[in-house]
């Protein structure tokens, strides 16, 4: 099963090592990864196999979201299939 993870927010230092950190300690693999940095503002995307992941994907999501409360970003987590359907029109 894949997953996509967004991270948005104004940028600082350690966002990609504690949200790839995250991701490990969960047993989730990225497979792809974007970010791009517009002014102040980071944003990141991330493809992921959740095939090991110790918790299921609603407990990881909200985990995932706290996490951004702590380190003042938005992470998100949704199955790809739910982003895919929607992003087509």
């Amino acid at each position: 099963m894949r997953a996509v993870v967004t991270v948005t927010g104004k940028d600082k230092k350690g966002i990609i090592a504690k949200v790839s950190a995250f991701l490990a300690e969960k047993g989730v693999n990225i497979e792809d990864i974007s970010q791009t940095i517009l002014g102040e503002y980071f944003a990141m995307i991330m493809i992921v196999d959740m095939s090991e992941a110790k918790k299921e994907l609603s407990t990881l999501a909200q985990e995932a979201a706290e996490l951004g409360k702590q380190i003042g970003m938005s992470i998100y987590i949704q199955h790809e299939d739910i982003f895919n359907a929607m992003h087509n029109v």
